[in-house]
């Protein structure tokens, strides 16, 4: 059409989504994933900035307006803050439907990828659901870390998505030994309980996301502890992962992918032991929340690169367009 730029972003969308490819499909699942760890984040930052509450009812802001307005009860920064968040949901929402209409219109079809695809969007909806229960229940440290543990959950459905997206259909063929097989598994069980553990310690420390709201009632020594020791079997088994790759010559991919989750978790310590001993300083809490979120994604892709399950199905060859009335009579001329 005349005056749209062919670098229009939203035809380029247009395009990925109406008329996907494997690759376009890849792309946008991997820019979902990217949207999930960064709402882990931002949820994260209106924890650490005390804006939990600062839009104190959902699904509006206020008592009587969608949007933040001027309250003498809350700041305006916080209510930015938090109603910020919100916004980003309908983002990572967007992202959601468009994987999932590619996933519906990508040919050949697959099923498996239409319903981690339909996975999308249709957990944003429940995730948003569940943060209006925890402001509705005034930040409840129960209710925080159900809204916090979905979002690992939603994160790995989007992994999920980006690698079979990127592989075939055939039986999963391990490609190392059984027992690390059953190693990986246990790996990414244990980061699991990780991630848990470090909403404990969130939900105990200071950032309970208001200066009013509830927190656990643990000792922040003993349960940074418990922390800190699931952290250390997390790189230990990450290290003997890595070690008996290397042992049984396994695919260099796979060794790859175990080196790049030990250098993440290294790092993600480095950001634990700092704020520990900084007094957990807001800005780090952020930065160990995204961490988090690596550490979760490499994990996931170490767990599957264990596997192989063979080349992407072959695209439909594209049918020749039928001859017409006006072409017809000139290729019997041209004869």
């Amino acid at each position: 059409m005349k005056g749209v730029r062919s670098d229009n972003p939203l035809a380029r969308l247009r395009d990925l989504v109406w008329r996907p490819t494997p690759a376009s499909l890849r792309g946008l699942a991997l820019t979902s994933v990217a949207g999930n760890a960064l709402i882990m984040a931002t949820g994260a930052a209106v924890r650490v900035s005390g804006s939990g509450l600062g839009c104190p009812t959902w699904p509006k802001c206020t008592g009587t307006s969608l949007v933040p307005t001027h309250t003498p009860q809350h700041s305006a920064v916080n209510m930015a803050i938090e109603f910020g968040n919100r916004m980003l949901t309908f983002l990572v929402l967007a992202l959601g439907l468009a994987v999932f209409v590619a996933a519906l219109r990508l040919r050949p079809r697959r099923r498996d990828l239409v319903r981690l695809a339909a996975i999308q969007p249709l957990s944003v909806v429940a995730q948003a659901i569940v943060g209006g229960i925890v402001v509705l229940t005034d930040l409840h440290p129960v209710s925080v870390t159900v809204h916090f543990l979905l979002s690992p959950a939603i994160l790995a459905a989007a992994v999920v998505l980006w690698v079979r997206a990127s592989e075939g259909d055939d039986r999963a063929r391990p490609l190392v030994r059984q027992e690390l097989v059953w190693l990986g598994r246990a790996l990414t069980g244990v980061v699991f309980l990780l991630l848990v553990a470090g909403t404990v310690v969130t939900g105990t420390g200071p950032h309970a996301g208001d200066p009013k709201a509830r927190r656990y009632d643990f000792q922040i020594e003993q349960v940074a502890q418990l922390h800190a020791d699931i952290v250390w079997a997390t790189v230990g088994l990450t290290f003997a992962l890595l070690l008996g790759l290397r042992l049984t010559n396994a695919p260099k991919h796979v060794q790859r992918r175990a080196v790049e989750l030990l250098v993440v978790e290294l790092a993600q310590g480095v950001i634990g032991y700092v704020q520990y001993f900084t007094n957990v300083p807001g800005a780090l809490v952020v930065a160990h929340v995204l961490g988090a979120a690596l550490v979760w994604i490499a994990t996931l892709r170490v767990l599957f690169a264990l596997r192989d399950r063979g080349g992407m199905p072959a695209a439909p060859a594209a049918e020749p367009a039928p001859a017409t009335r006006d072409t017809a009579p000139a290729a019997s001329l041209g004869g």
